[in-house]
């Protein structure tokens, strides 16, 4: 009886810890589907958003373009307009010149004629004869003033026709000013249509800028809802856990009880003592690695995105990448990246490289057929560039680039690896 309740005292199980009920372990899961389906609608919602948003982006810039394009042609229908008034100013002056010269021949011509008449000839006045010294220098006077009076008739008559090309080109030039100022007025009409399209567009980007924050607000309250949901799933399958372990062990301890007095009993009959069997260490809780790395995981979830930052610890500062990293300025974040993140959730199971292709070769590869909650994923098939932490239910976790934090997200299966790398079991 000694040797038993040496036994005894060294195999004793702790109390019974909780045994959540199957219809509490249900209503959990049921709460927590409802949680994954609202973000998943959250996230669809949001997807179309940011493509709306992507295409008032573009609505935007060609507004702007517009805009820009009526600016220029409006200054271009200004310049022709002034340019047009000065051509018809021009034109005008030229052609009051040209009338006026008109007028002075005219009014010459009308005295030599009247002259003319005067004295009863048609060349003019009979003064231009007297002085004559023989009959061929008469003649040679009548016809210098025949001809005089010709010429005043052709250049009257050249006159007349150069006024008539500078009144048509003056008419042209009023025509081609009237034309250039309807363009100004409809290249400034133009302008302000211009202007008022684009200030349209930036206001409905605006709009749904702020509509894509609404919904990133909302999927971030749900996403933590999720989480409250899954961590009070996890819970009360840690406890059922516990519970079917703490039961396992105590029937190992009847068994090895009930086999210790047999033996006890035997050694009684024969005369010698049965040897005491050694203690039996308590197994760890079915679960309990992969749910502790999903906890260490979750408990980041908001962290700020910093490249080159996490490691086994939990955040620390992002590193200089000299390129994208700095622009968002990494190097002043506290926070992890995609590989740190892996670090500080593994840490309790096996130290991982800072570099998400070694972490691929890590551990073994599964199938993303068989993939399970606790599994690394990756991406990139010509060089791996990103890993995230497999959840179940087709969610992952991931800090996963510059500007952003650590979130739940569906798994994306573009440029995905065909194996994920499993640490436990």
């Amino acid at each position: 009886m000694a040797l038993l309740g040496t036994a005894g005292s060294g195999l004793a199980v702790p109390p019974p810890p909780p045994n959540p009920s199957d219809s509490e372990l249900d209503a959990s899961r049921r709460a927590a589907n409802a949680r994954a389906g609202e973000v998943g609608q959250l996230t669809n919602q949001l997807a179309e958003a940011e493509s709306r948003l992507t295409a008032l982006q573009a609505e935007v810039e060609l507004a702007m373009e517009d805009a820009n394009k009526a600016r220029v042609d409006m200054h271009a229908a200004r310049d022709a307009a002034d340019q047009a008034e000065r051509d018809a100013n021009a034109a005008r002056v030229e052609a009051d010149a040209a009338a006026a010269a008109i007028e002075t021949a005219r009014a010459d011509l009308d005295s030599f004629v009247a002259g003319s008449y005067r004295q009863g000839s048609t060349i003019g006045s009979i003064g231009a004869y007297l002085g004559s010294d023989s009959p061929d220098d008469l003649l040679a006077r009548a016809q210098l003033l025949e001809a005089v009076s010709s010429s005043q008739l052709d250049a009257l008559e050249q006159m007349q026709r150069a006024q008539i090309e500078k009144t048509n080109k003056d008419s042209a030039a009023r025509a081609a000013l009237e034309l250039a100022r309807q363009r100004r007025t409809e290249a400034e009409q133009a302008k302000v249509n211009a202007d008022e399209a684009q200030a349209v567009a930036i206001e409905a980007q605006r709009g749904q800028a702020a509509r894509n924050n609404e919904i990133e607000a909302e999927k971030a309250r749900v996403e933590r809802l999720l989480y409250q949901a899954q961590s009070e799933v996890d819970g009360l399958q840690g406890q059922r856990a516990r519970y079917e372990d703490w039961l396992a062990q105590k029937r190992r301890e009847e068994e090895e009880r009930a086999r210790q007095a047999a033996l006890a009993a035997s050694g009684s009959s024969s005369g010698s003592p049965a040897p005491a069997a050694a203690p039996q260490r308590p197994s760890a809780p079915a679960g309990a690695s992969i749910e502790s790395v999903v906890a260490r995981a979750m408990s980041q979830l908001g962290v700020q995105y910093a490249w080159g930052g996490g490691n086994a610890s939990g955040p620390t500062y992002g590193i200089r990448d000299g390129g994208v990293a700095d622009s968002y300025g990494d190097y002043r974040k506290i926070g992890f990246d995609c590989s740190g993140l892996m670090i500080y959730a593994f840490a309790g199971v096996k130290a991982l490289a800072h570099y998400s292709g070694y972490q691929y070769n890590s551990g073994r590869k599964v199938p993303l057929s068989q993939m399970r909650r606790g599994d690394m994923l990756f991406w990139g098939n010509s060089r791996i560039h990103h890993v995230a932490l497999y959840l179940g239910n087709g969610q992952m976790i991931e800090a996963p680039y510059s500007g952003s934090r650590v979130r739940i997200a569906p798994v994306r299966y573009g440029d995905i690896l065909p194996y994920a790398t499993r640490l436990i079991g």
